[in-house]
């Protein structure tokens, strides 16, 4: 990005497994330190690391980067960094967990003990195109609808503690391929690599810094991912494939339209996400269904009220 298109703002998404003897304290702190800077965002803090995306003015970032790496604790931490017009987060937010990424298995995974090997973009890219090898998306399904990598097995799941459960049901003929796992930022392969490994999987590879990081790729452009890449912030998504064999791969929820635009029902008490053309956003109030469209507090009646439709609910 040259000095022109720089933008006032940056999100940052980062995580680093390292002991942090207090999570209580250290969250407190941080986000006394995190609103002094004027960042918005989410931080979990767990007794094994830290994991966060925030947002805020370019300065205040570069200063929360500089500070963070003079903690030897994260004195090796990388950043992920997207240019923005704004922040991209309404609050900030700091909470202590039990895990900052939740697998929740019986015996918790220790990447420092057993993990898969780190590819890099170019490795990452050149393994996939590979015959004989399993390609494995370690993201939830609202996530994998509007893109993933060409190719890749989509699990069915909700939530990542999902994902071995579905892995032993699905995949364990596979225990002798080569295996090449992938997520957003990298966090949730750095556990689900090591559950492969541990569950008898002999040959297991990661995406370095995920998704984010292999679209930023200078020499790979995103290659071979259709579609965009779900993130956890108000942008919602953010391209990946920076090549002309870029593709649409989701699909209105209501109509089957090709599509990729992601909004959350507007029944309060679902609020699930799903894909939406702005056509049937206003046909069926931006709701997942019938039941949720009649809703007596269907939020997107409530911001048209004026809406001619809205009448009919």
């Amino acid at each position: 990005m040259t000095e022109t298109e720089k933008k006032p703002f940056r999100v940052l998404l980062y995580y680093h497994y390292v002991t942090i003897d207090d999570p209580q304290l250290f969250a407190q702190e941080h986000l006394h330190f995190c609103k002094e800077l004027g960042l918005k965002g989410r931080v979990l803090v767990g007794k094994e690391g830290l994991n966060g995306t925030v947002s805020g003015p370019t300065e205040a970032a570069q200063e929360y980067m500089d500070t963070m790496h003079r903690d030897p604790r994260f004195a090796d931490m990388p950043f992920k960094i997207d240019e923005s017009d704004g922040h991209v987060f309404k609050k900030m937010h700091v909470r202590p967990r039990k895990e900052i990424v939740a697998l929740k298995l019986d015996e918790d995974i220790d990447p420092h003990q057993v993990t898969g090997k780190h590819l890099k973009p170019k490795e990452f890219y050149q393994e996939m195109q590979n015959d004989d090898v399993v390609l494995i998306d370690a993201r939830n399904d609202y996530e994998t609808q509007i893109g993933h990598f060409r190719n890749a097995i989509i699990p069915d799941i909700r939530n990542f503690r999902d994902l071995p459960e579905w892995i032993e049901k699905n995949l364990s003929e596979y225990k002798d391929k080569k295996v090449l796992t992938y997520c957003t930022g990298g966090i949730r392969c750095e556990k689900f690599s090591g559950y492969l490994l541990q569950s008898g999987f002999q040959d297991v590879s990661q995406l370095e810094g995920g998704i984010v990081e292999y679209g930023k790729d200078p020499e790979v452009q995103g290659k071979l991912y259709d579609g965009k890449c779900y993130v956890f912030d108000q942008r919602i998504s953010v391209p990946v494939n920076r090549t002309d064999e870029d593709v649409v791969v989701g699909h209105c929820h209501h109509c089957g339209k090709t599509c990729d635009r992601i909004v959350n029902c507007a029944n309060p008490e679902c609020n699930v996400q799903f894909i939406c053309c702005e056509e049937c956003e206003k046909t069926h109030h931006r709701s997942c269904s019938e039941a949720c469209e009649h809703h007596p507090r269907n939020r997107y009646v409530e911001e048209n009220s004026d809406h001619p439709q809205a009448a009919n609910v």
